[in-house]
Order: structure tokens, then C-alpha cells, then sequence
């Protein structure tokens, strides 16, 4: 018998523990989450989402991610590709740089803003004297979402391009190809995997941020709330079928990002087996 076999019982024993921890603080959860929104009737959770307020939220909310997710995944790109492939001084630095919106609390990245465009803080009052509104408007809730969210695509290309190397670009360069048909034909189709995982991580969190827009918003109803905040308040004023109608577009939000998640994986392992096949 192999030593890395162990007996049924003990395999059987993780495996039920693994799935009762599922069950009970992901499944249990989301399952409360639509049978709460649905407990008075489909006619009541319709009715909860065509509120005025809720559209608002969900159009806001939508907007961001239209914002922030581009100018990421453009960012991201940049970023990985000055660190995987070239050399130079303060690359560690800029490691640090792009992952210290995780380490950060995303309340501190918000406190930031309203510390620079508020209207005590640094830049404020030349956008007040000029009309110009940032903070309890939407422009301070796409900035504080880029912040939280910019290191999302990065940090999933980085790795990627390091794995890759630079004989494939190298050899293109060499056969006449431009830089952008270098990028094109020969870099962006060994990362699309990793880019399009980045993009997704980087939707889900930016629609779903609470803390950093939270600070940002002024929690104006039916202006600067997100579907996040729409939710806190409904759920504050014990509209119980209306917070959990909102709040399962959000579950629903992270289910499809666990399934395009999986599909990612899978054929990123198939395309890394079918690659070891023929070599």
C-alpha cells in the first residue's frame, strides 16, 4: 500500500467536514438570501426591484464597474508587463505599490479621499471654487473603487507572464513582428486565461465593495448609494423582503463569477495539459 493512501474512513471523515463547513457558511447563507427575498411572493420581489431607489443603486453600481474594471485591466496590464519583463529600479516597490489596497482597509482608502477632496482637505476647495464635485458624488465612488480593485487583474498576470518568459516575444521581435503585433499574436494569448480571471475577480469586487464607497458616498438615497449601501439601508429600516431582494443580485453576482471562475480554471488546465502533450 502506498503511504500516501489513507484508510476510507479517514477520507470520508475530510470530505464530510469540508462539505459541512460548505453547507453551513456558504450554502446556508445564500439559501437564506433567496428564500427571504421570494417569502412574500414573486409580485412583492418585482415590485421591490423596480423601486425607483433600487434601479438608481443598480445603474450607479453598474456604472462603477464600467469605470473602474477598464481602467484596471489596462493598469493590469501595464503593470505586469514592466515586472515580468523588464528590469528595473524600484520593481519591488512597485510590487508593494499595487498590493497595498489589500493590506490597506478599504474605510482607510476611502477616509483618503474625503482627506484630499473634501472640502477641508488638500484639493476641496479649488473643485468647490470651480463646481467641480468629487466627494458625496459619483466621481468619489468610482476613484475609491479603482483603489480597492486595481490590484485584481495584476496580481493574477504577473505570475502568468514570469511562467511565460520572454523567448516567445524575443523571437518575434527577431522574425520583424512590431511591438504591438508582439503583444497581440504572441503575449495576449498565453495570459488571456489569467486576464479574463483578473477582469472577472475585478467586476465582483468592484460591485460589490461596501467599505471604501461607504465613506465616499454620503449615503444620498436614490444618488450615491450603490447596491451595497441601498442594501444596508433598506435593512436598517427593516424592509427585510426589499434588502434581500437587492442583496440577491449580488449572491447571484457571486455564483455566475464562481462558475465563469471554474470554466477559467478548467480550460486553462486543458490548454496546460494539451501544451505538455506535445512537447
Amino acid at each position: 500500500m502506498s503511504t500516501r493512501t489513507e484508510q476510507p474512513w479517514i477520507r470520508w471523515t475530510l470530505i464530510a467536514i469540508a462539505l459541512s463547513f460548505l453547507a453551513l457558511f456558504i450554502f446556508l447563507p445564500l439559501s437564506l438570501v433567496f428564500i427571504t427575498a421570494i417569502n412574500k411572493g414573486i409580485a412583492v420581489y418585482l415590485k421591490s426591484m423596480n423601486d425607483h431607489n433600487t434601479l438608481t443603486a443598480i445603474r450607479l453600481t453598474l456604472l462603477t464597474a464600467l469605470i473602474a474594471v477598464p481602467l484596471n485591466l489596462i493598469f493590469g496590464i501595464a503593470a505586469s508587463w514592466a515586472i515580468a519583463k523588464f528590469d528595473f529600479w524600484g520593481k519591488n516597490f512597485l510590487i508593494t505599490l499595487i498590493d497595498l489596497p489589500l493590506s490597506v482597509s478599504p474605510v482607510i482608502s476611502g477616509l483618503i479621499y474625503v482627506l484630499l477632496f473634501g472640502a477641508q482637505g488638500a484639493w476641496g476647495p479649488w473643485f468647490i471654487e470651480h463646481g467641480i464635485r468629487i466627494i458625496f458624488a459619483p466621481p468619489a465612488i468610482i476613484l475609491a473603487t479603482i483603489f480597492v480593485t486595481f490590484p485584481m487583474v495584476a496580481r493574477e498576470l504577473i505570475p502568468v507572464m514570469k511562467a511565460q518568459g520572454n523567448e516567445e516575444e524575443e523571437a518575434a521581435i527577431t522574425l520583424g513582428a512590431s511591438g504591438f503585433q508582439t503583444f497581440w499574436r504572441v503575449t495576449l494569448p498565453n495570459i488571456k486565461w489569467g486576464l479574463l480571471y483578473g477582469v472577472i475577480l475585478c467586476n465582483a469586487r468592484a460591485m460589490g465593495e461596501f467599505g471604501a464607497v461607504s465613506v465616499v458616498s454620503g449615503h444620498i438615497r436614490g444618488q450615491t448609494n450603490t447596491l451595497p449601501l441601498h442594501i444596508e439601508i433598506l435593512y436598517n429600516e427593516y424592509q427585510f423582503t426589499a434588502a434581500f431582494a437587492a442583496a440577491s443580485l449580488l449572491a447571484m453576482l457571486a455564483l455566475v463569477t464562481l462558475v465563469l471562475k471554474s470554466i477559467i480554471e478548467f480550460k486553462y488546465q486543458a490548454e496546460l495539459t494539451a501544451a505538455a502533450k506535445i512537447h
